[in-house]
């Protein structure tokens, strides 16, 4: 069995007298290993989809296995043990403790997961070695606000593997980053995958889904489309090359050229 199999999804909201149909008999499987985006225009299902997936939300109809657990007959006890111990979670706006740092933002985790509580020096040891993974071993101690938007997304990233989840689920990671840190990002979700790790996103923005190895289009609450990303581009190499466009943009005027502007 695949790692994520959905058959026969359907979620129906009855709000007042509109029965709103958001997912219509929706069929998936991911097996790991895979990076997947989840794309669609408002209104298509995929926020519904992603809320499944991540056991905030059950299913009106259909079945949900998850690492070989059928999650849609969980009650809420089992729903949020899944969550913490199956599914890592990385939202837009990072989710991170104001005046908490960038260890105890990814030790928390750590602190739900019942059925793997460690002492806390192994915890906090736990926590540096994710961080270390994510490129931000000496910004352990920063508060979030001591971090710029695409390190704080990093911490996010690390918390969501603290616990060595079997996917991560990503809501539009980068949303809030602008171009530079957003390669960064999908430089460190693709690295993430290289090693084995499975990663859904959900985007809106087809330059960001061409990192990704699957690409999932959904329209009216169904899935219209699903294909293989058949020349995945690097978001490693296309960051070196924004750098150095950029810096090309940035350098100095020459001496000649300063002269001759203010000759003119």
């Amino acid at each position: 069995m695949a790692m994520i199999e959905l058959k026969g999804i359907t979620r129906i909201y009855q709000l007042e007298e509109v029965t709103v149909k958001a997912i219509r008999g929706l069929d998936l499987s991911v097996e790991e290993g895979e990076f997947v985006a989840v794309m669609g225009p408002s209104g298509s299902g995929k926020s519904t989809l992603m809320n499944i997936l991540g056991c905030l939300d059950k299913p009106s109809d259909g079945t949900y296995f998850l690492d070989g657990i059928e999650t849609s007959k969980s009650n809420a006890d089992e729903f949020a043990h899944i969550r913490n111990i199956k599914i890592g979670f990385v939202f837009q706006g990072f989710n991170l403790l104001a005046r908490t740092s960038a260890v105890e933002n990814v030790e928390l985790p750590m602190f739900y997961n019942r059925k793997n509580r460690s002492r806390e020096k192994d915890q906090k040891e736990r926590a540096i070695k994710v961080l270390k993974e994510v490129g931000l071993g000496d910004r352990l101690y920063h508060v979030p606000s001591q971090l710029s938007g695409g390190q704080q997304q990093r911490v996010a990233i690390a918390r969501a593997m603290v616990n060595d989840p079997a996917f991560i689920l990503a809501d539009e990671p980068t949303g809030n980053l602008d171009t530079e840190m957003s390669l960064e990002i999908m430089a460190l979700f693709q690295s993430l995958n290289d090693k084995g790790k499975t990663i859904i996103m959900v985007t809106h923005e087809p330059e960001l889904a061409v990192y990704t190895k699957r690409i999932i289009t959904m329209r009216d609450g169904a899935m219209v489309s699903d294909k293989i990303v058949a020349e995945r581009k690097s978001a490693a190499e296309d960051l070196a090359q924004w750098k150095k466009d950029n810096a090309q943009l940035s350098e100095p005027l020459s001496k000649p050229a300063l002269t001759e502007l203010e000759a003119g």
